[in-house]
């Protein structure tokens, strides 16, 4: 019998398609496994603690960067405060070597005396400048390196907690990658002794129907696009053949009918 007015009929690329009316209503409990899982993975995909991991591990990661910009000015700093002591050192060593040599009387003319005199004088102003330098380079060395420490700390921080927050992301993930495991165990078995060509209807429409491709008929309507259906479309689904799979004219998912449906 042909059905020229039923628009809502599934077809293959040349016929109707039909499958046994218990393969269709075996399809709703394929249905719920599915929609539970994609809820499972919606779950795992918001859990809280991802957010916060990724926003940490932006903050470390500028942290990271921050402390190495850090480190190269303490470096830099250290190297010019190693060289300011060695200046100093040098100059106190040539002024000591001086002193000496005049106190020992190895210099008898009394030009010589006073000119490296004068040159004393020199060093000593060299001396007092040089350490003036050395106070400042240390004082600006003891900043950096504070604010290394800071760095060094806020990331150590950081660290210690995003190791919390991925043992709560296993814990409460492992929970539920155990559930999502047991439920695909459960589809395998649900989907055994399907029409190939009715699943794969199934399939196609799920993931253009957002996760929903089959829908139960239930009292008129249709409880995937939650649209009832008008009393004409009714009329023809009443007197489709039982095997014959139809869809809703409104969200085009498979339409399952079941004692509940209201035909």
């Amino acid at each position: 019998m042909e059905f020229p007015h039923l628009n809502s009929v599934a077809t293959t690329e040349e016929h109707p398609l039909k499958a046994d009316p218990s393969a269709q209503i075996k399809l709703l409990d394929v249905q719920a496994l599915d929609a539970r899982a994609d809820q499972l993975r919606h779950h795992l995909e918001s859990l809280p603690e991802l957010e916060e991991i990724a926003a940490l591990t932006a903050s470390r990661a500028e942290l990271d960067n921050q402390a190495r910009d850090s480190r190269i000015v303490v470096d830099d700093l250290t190297v010019e405060q190693k060289k300011i002591d060695a200046d100093v050192e040098q100059v106190k060593t040539r002024r000591k070597r001086d002193q000496d040599r005049i106190d020992q009387g190895l210099i008898s003319n009394p030009k010589d005396i006073e000119r490296m005199q004068h040159e004393m004088v020199s060093l000593e102003r060299r001396i007092t400048s040089l350490e003036d330098d050395e106070l400042e380079i240390m004082a600006t060395v003891e900043d950096a390196q504070r604010t290394l420490d800071s760095l060094t700390a806020q990331i150590a921080a950081a660290d210690e907690r995003l190791a919390a927050l991925r043992v709560s992301r296993q814990e409460k993930g492992g929970d539920i990658e155990a559930e999502l495991a047991r439920l695909v165990g459960q589809r395998e078995s649900a989907i055994e002794g399907l029409p190939e060509d009715l699943l794969a209807l199934y399939d196609k429409l799920r993931g253009n129907r957002r996760g929903v491709g089959a829908a139960e008929l239930r009292q008129g309507r249709c409880t995937g696009c939650q649209l009832s259906i008008d009393k004409a479309e009714l009329e023809v689904i009443r007197r489709a053949p039982a095997d014959l799979v139809v869809r809703c004219e409104e969200c085009s998912r498979i339409l399952v009918r079941t004692p509940e449906s209201g035909l």
